[in-house]
């Protein structure tokens, strides 16, 4: 069906509201604008179903909600789970709680029992109440850290993870069995609410899963020895995390803890930055500035959703400077290990998750302490699938998952990453060595010296609708069917097409490219799953700081340049 069709049938069938066709009539004369509304159903990703807010097939609607939501509706009923549930949970985006409502409302339709969020809560939250309340699935309603202009849609199943294969495929195919938006079963919440089938929940899942947040402590008597001279500045970048960070943080002993006010309270706009993603430098500008009016030993930033978190620190010359994923990743992990090993509760099972683009120093470090390393593709759902692998087999046990784009996950209660509970290691990590007279920026200069300076770098190229997106896929197949030999003069010693290869582990096939050179410097290329861009990812190792630093802008430079020729 062309994107003309789908448009003339928005405009003229009943099942569609006043405010969608007005909508819609403004753009009549812009052709492209149309065929990017319409050319397309939007797809699931590696975070669910996500993008720009507006009406249309290739746009979050109530309309595009509605299908997603009876595809899984249709799902779960032919899989015959016995008294199926859902539980929902949204963030603070335009139309989140609409959404929430609209997916709601179908699931009672079809006769299954809805567990709904009264208010803003982490997407973390939402992964431990799917296996807390034993749901059969779960939804959130969030785009992450993406900009104002977006929304998104994440589906978990009774693990408490992020959907993967099969169900992924499953789910995908009720999804798009539906081309009739009055196939849409519906039920108003009055009713539902008398029939039983939805029930708002809160205090009482919050008050569990921080309880299970605070059991992650491997210290708890520093904070409370360090809780009112630890100064801690924290931004939850307008988003759900306020809540429920300061409260386990006040809960542990953390006293001494400044919100940045411009972005405490949600704001669908994210009006004080530009993208509000903790990985963008600009996005703590503010907790900077007031970090060095409070002197602060660290400060601590969550994302929209809050399940991701950075961290900025002091270095030697007392400027406050973004601590990389990759560099937050490892200092956790000798952290936790450390002192798990001096608690005896390592053991040959004890088991690290990362992603095979995650940086080498976090792989090293857990190796130095005996612990096993094991690399999924990327995207936290591949985590929280070998840990319901481990669990089923009894092969591993989990200790820490994470991923260089600013995901951490301690414990297993949680299926998906965690800010509220890395933030909450961050600040005792940071009490840990404030104790030994070191900042968090001394204790990654000690990492460096004792493994290794691994340096990594993250890049991309933009691209916008139809057109941007088949000139992705193209760059991509040129790279494909031509890969690079060499770089700057270094050879390539193995090159890994992710959509063929296969490492230690069975891996499913993912659209990505690796190049390891001669020198163990590596670069990665994958379209994102959730945005219109290329995403690049850099590694290399120095003699020194200073020589990683100026390699991997070298090499950031020649695979840049390499792609754009």
């Amino acid at each position: 069906m062309s994107y003309q069709i789908r448009y003339q049938e928005w405009l003229e069938q009943d099942i569609f509201d006043e405010e969608t066709k007005k909508e819609l009539n403004n753009i009549q004369d812009n052709l492209q604008e149309i065929e990017d509304r319409f050319y397309k159903d939007l797809e699931f990703g590696t975070g669910g179903l996500r993008g720009v807010i507006g009406a249309g097939t290739n746009r979050m609607n109530r309309y595009t909600v509605g299908r997603a939501t009876q595809g899984l509706a249709s799902f779960i009923s032919k899989k015959g789970a016995a008294n199926p549930s859902v539980v929902i949970a949204f963030d603070s985006r335009r139309f989140s709680k609409e959404f929430a409502a609209e997916a709601a409302a179908v699931l009672n339709g079809n006769g299954i029992k809805v567990y709904v969020f009264e208010d803003l809560r982490p997407t973390p939250e939402l992964s431990f109440a799917v296996r807390e309340l034993r749901a059969t699935a779960g939804i959130v309603v969030t785009a992450s850290h993406n900009p104002p202009e977006y929304n998104g849609y994440k589906v978990y199943w009774s693990d408490g993870a992020q959907i993967v294969s099969p169900i992924a495929e499953e789910l995908l195919a009720e999804v798009n069995s539906i081309t009739d938006f009055s196939r849409i079963k519906r039920m108003d919440s009055e009713a539902a609410e008398q029939q039983g089938l939805l029930k708002h929940i809160g205090q009482s899942i919050d008050d569990i899963y921080i309880d299970k947040v605070k059991s992650l402590s491997l210290n708890p008597h520093i904070a409370r020895q360090l809780g009112d001279s630890l100064s801690i500045v924290y931004t939850p970048l307008h988003g759900t995390g306020n809540l429920s960070v300061r409260r386990v943080l006040s809960e542990m002993g953390f006293a001494n803890v400044t919100v940045v006010p411009e972005q405490e309270l949600p704001d669908s706009n994210f009006s004080t930055v530009k993208y509000p993603n903790p990985e963008e430098h600009d996005a703590f500008a503010l907790a900077i500035k007031l970090a060095k009016e409070k002197n602060a030993d660290v400060i601590i930033g969550t994302d929209p959703d809050c399940d991701r978190v950075g961290a900025v620190v002091k270095n030697t010359a007392g400027e406050y400077v973004v601590l990389t994923g990759n560099q937050t990743g490892a200092l956790l992990i000798d952290y936790m290990l450390s002192n798990l090993k001096k608690q005896n509760k390592l053991n040959e099972k004890s088991t690290i998750i990362n992603t095979v683009v995650t940086g080498k120093l976090g792989e090293v470090i857990a190796r130095s302490y005996g612990v096993n390393v094991i690399s999924v593709l990327t995207g936290f759902k591949y985590i929280g699938e070998k840990i319901k692998e481990f669990k089923a087999a009894n092969s591993h046990e989990f200790v820490f998952g994470y991923e260089e784009s600013y995901g951490y996950l301690a414990g297993d209660f949680v299926r998906d990453k965690d800010a509220v509970s890395a933030s909450m290691l961050i600040c005792e990590m940071t009490a840990y060595y404030k104790q030994k007279n070191m900042s968090l920026y001394e204790a990654m200069l000690a990492l460096y010296s004792k493994y290794g300076y691994y340096k990594e770098g993250l890049g991309s190229i933009a691209f916008k609708g139809k057109e941007g997106m088949e000139s992705m896929r193209s760059l991509i197949n040129n790279i494909r069917q031509n890969p690079f030999s060499e770089l700057r003069g270094v050879k390539v010693a193995e090159y890994r097409d992710y959509m063929t290869y296969q490492g230690v582990i069975p891996l499913p096939k993912e659209n990505m490219l690796c190049f390891i050179l001669e020198d163990h410097a590596w670069f990665c290329i994958r379209p994102s799953g959730t945005e219109p861009k290329l995403k690049l990812y850099f590694s290399v190792t120095g003699s020194n700081s200073e020589d990683g630093d100026e390699r991997l802008e070298k090499l950031k430079a020649a695979v840049l340049d390499m792609i754009e020729s």
